[in-house]
Formats: C-alpha cells, sequence, structure tokens
C-alpha cells in the first residue's frame, strides 16, 4: 500500500470511508480477479484514483458495485466494493508501473537484486506483470505504450540530468504517464469533453508524485549514495515546495472544468488530502484554509513551522527540541548530521514484510507500521490518527462543501 494520497477515516466520514474502501477493495479485488492473487501486491493508495475519478462521472446505475465476501483485511467481513472498467483501468495502471519499478531496483542492483539469480526471477515477475497490465488496458481501450515510455524516457533523462537542469524536465515523464491514465476516465465514463482538464489534473498530480517522492527520500539517498532529483539538479527544497503549491493550485483550478455526476470523493481527494500530504512531506502542518500574509483567502497557508525551504525563517526545525541531542544543529554550525533512518529493504525482503503486513491485517487496522520497503511509518487506513481536524469540520463529511468557499476551489 503506497502512495501520496493517504485520508485518515476522522476527515473522511463514514459515507466518504465507506465509497473510499469500496475503491480500494475494488482495485485489489480486480488485480487478484484478473492476474491472481500474487499481483494483489501492487494494490496502492494512488492508483484507486483511477477508479475514484471514473466513477465520479458515470450516471449512477447498477454494475459499479458488488458484495465481496470475507477479508481478511476487512476483519473477515463482507463489503460493497467497486467493479468495473474504472477498477480494470487502476489495475492495468499499478501494474505496468509497479512492473517500471522492479525493473529500476534490478537495474540499480539494490538489496538482493544485486544477486543474479534474484535479479533474473524479478526480472521475470516484471516482465509478466507489464504484460497483463497491457492486456487489461487494451481490454478497456487504454494503450500502455504510454507508460512504458515515459519510464523509459525517464531513465535517459537522469542519465543525463546534471546541476542547472530544471526540475521540471526530469518529472516530465511522470507527468505524461498519469495525464493519460486521468483522462482516459473520461472516455470510460462517456465523458470526453472532461479529458483535457483531466489531462492536465493528471499531469500536475504526476508531477506531485514525483517532487513529494525526491523531498521524502532526499536524506535516505544523499546517505546511500542513490540517485535523486532534487539534489541531481541542485534544486533547493524552497523551489520544489513552490512547485509542489503551484501544482496544487493548478489542479483545484483543473478539477473546476470538469463535469462530475458525484464529485465529492475526488474533490476531497484530490483538493484537500493531496495538501496534507505535501505539507507531511515538507514537515509543515496547517489546515489549508488559512489566509495568506497578506490579508488575501487563498488555498495555501504560509507555513506553520520555520524549516529549510523557507526563506523568512531558515532555522532548523529541530531548534529547541532536537531529537539528536548533543549532536548539534543539522542544518548549520559545526557539520554534524542525524543518524540516518532505517535502510530500506530490498524487494524480496519488502515482499516478505508486506506479506506478512497483509496477513496480520496491520496494513487495514494498526494506527500505524513500517512501510515494507521504505520502513518508513505509515498510518493504517482505518487506523486512528493524530491530525487535528478542527479546522475545517464541513470537510470531515464535504456533504456539501461548504468549507470550498474559503479555499478557493470553486466546488
Amino acid at each position: 500500500m503506497f502512495g501520496i494520497v493517504r485520508p485518515c477515516s476522522h476527515r473522511l466520514g463514514e459515507g466518504l470511508k465507506t465509497q473510499w474502501m469500496a475503491h480500494l477493495c475494488g482495485l485489489c479485488l480486480a488485480l487478484r480477479g484478473d492476474h491472481g492473487q500474487f499481483a494483489r501486491v501492487v494494490t496502492n493508495y494512488d492508483g484507486l484514483l483511477i477508479s475514484v475519478l471514473t466513477e465520479a462521472q458515470v450516471e449512477r446505475t447498477t454494475g459499479w458495485r458488488r458484495t465481496a465476501g470475507p477479508c481478511p483485511l476487512r476483519g473477515m467481513r463482507t463489503a460493497s466494493v467497486a467493479q468495473g472498467e474504472g477498477a480494470r483501468l487502476a489495475a492495468a495502471v499499478s501494474l505496468v508501473l509497479a512492473s517500471a519499478k522492479v525493473r529500476d531496483h534490478v537495474a540499480d542492483k539494490d538489496g538482493l537484486l544485486a544477486r543474479r539469480p534474484v535479479a533474473l526471477a524479478a526480472r521475470r515477475v516484471a516482465a509478466s506483470w507489464g504484460r497483463a497490465g497491457a492486456r487489461t488496458g487494451s481490454d478497456v481501450g487504454f494503450d500502455t505504450a504510454v507508460l512504458v515510455d515515459a519510464v523509459d524516457r525517464q531513465v535517459g533523462i537522469e542519465a543525463l540530468a546534471g546541476p542547472g537542469t530544471p526540475l521540471l524536465t526530469v518529472t516530465e515523464p511522470t507527468e505524461t504517464a498519469t495525464a493519460a491514465a486521468f483522462a482516459h476516465t473520461a472516455v470510460l465514463a462517456g465523458r470526453p469533453g472532461n479529458a483535457e482538464p483531466l489531462a492536465e489534473a493528471g499531469r500536475l498530480f504526476g508531477r506531485l508524485a514525483h517532487l513529494l517522492d525526491a523531498v521524502e527520500d532526499r536524506e535516505t539517498d544523499a546517505a546511500s549514495g542513490a540517485w535523486n532529483p532534487l539534489t541531481a539538479t541542485g534544486t533547493p527544497l524552497v523551489e520544489a515546495r513552490r512547485l509542489a503549491d503551484d501544482a496544487l493550485h493548478g489542479i483545484r483550478l483543473a478539477l473546476r472544468e470538469v463535469e462530475f455526476t458525484d464529485g465529492k470523493l475526488a474533490h476531497l481527494l484530490l483538493a484537500h488530502e493531496l495538501e496534507r500530504s505535501v505539507d507531511r512531506a515538507f514537515g509543515t502542518s496547517g489546515c489549508g484554509h488559512q489566509y495568506h500574509e497578506d490579508g488575501a483567502r487563498g488555498a495555501f497557508g504560509p507555513p506553520q513551522h520555520g524549516g529549510p525551504y523557507n526563506p523568512q525563517s531558515p532555522q532548523s526545525p529541530y531548534d529547541g527540541q532536537n531529537p539528536y541531542a548533543g549532536g548539534g544543529n543539522p542544518f548549520g554550525g559545526a557539520p554534524s548530521f542525524p543518524p540516518p533512518g532505517p535502510g530500506r529493504r530490498g524487494f524480496w525482503a519488502g515482499c516478505a514484510a508486506a506479506i506478512g503486513l497483509c496477513c496480520t491485517c496491520k496494513v487495514c487496522c494498526a494506527d500505524e507500521f513500517e512501510g515494507p520497503w521504505s520502513r518508513r511509518r505509515r498510518e493504517g487506513c482505518l487506523g486512528n490518527c493524530d491530525c487535528d481536524c478542527s479546522c475545517c469540520e464541513a470537510c470531515e463529511i464535504c456533504e456539501c462543501c461548504e468549507c470550498c468557499s474559503c479555499c478557493d476551489c470553486g466546488l
């Protein structure tokens, strides 16, 4: 379960939480139904956005839901889950991109993949997922070649990137891939007029996904010597934050142009939860419905804390509460750096950890768990959280989106 859009149940409310889980389970079951049990390991939070967007545009008819049998991840309860072309498109995209990720790990010789027998097995899995994704994509009229081409171009772009290379040059392949996937939801829903604004929303979502992954992995990549777009291009965090905020605003503008039948869940995930993902990646906190310093209303308030990316407040975020006592300021003064976090797991070790998390229901039911590959702390999708949702109570259920008048998103 990886991805940047990870809403907590407190903000979703009961109705939208049920819908979100229906799409998550629908993606998982679409993968199992078309490609077998092992394919379920590529289930991810961001992939289900494809299913959400497809269903948000269609007229309400029967056939978009079915009752699934008991599942350990739901506490052995039955549930109404999404089905149909939206879930299958989400499965196809997830498989193709997971295949690319495995090939990338093999090329980098990460962990156990440095061993030739393991690398050979991983290549076969990646090739199988790529073919499976292409078949399912073809079944729903989506040519996955655009995704494969984007991944192939990414390798070349990264090899040529260096100091001074525009960061958006590096994120372009990801933007192209997500734009194509988002736009095809309009085709599946029979709303061709939505294709252009959804392509724009997808392009900016791809940019955000690439940016936030780079920000979150920056320190780990520096410790391991791995390639990171921010480090390679010499892009400071303040510029990365500016690009992220611009992308958020652009997504909200694009959503205004989309004709939804029921866009509440899509709006909440793409207009509100994405902002929280940006805050989480950059280490800031606060509700999106804040005033700018000049008094104008806006979707993105100033950072609530300082940080190395905030030129108005360049102090270390650890000032006064340095968790590395005795280590000094990691952002200034004498050279002193915090100890790196736990190392990433290799592909197969991560798969074993993921299976263990699924079998013990921690992914769904635990408040927090350790990511199987990244080993970063994750929130369980049904667990409690420590977020303060009191600043925007209307967003918890989004029944009428009254709160949206203060964030200028137009929905």
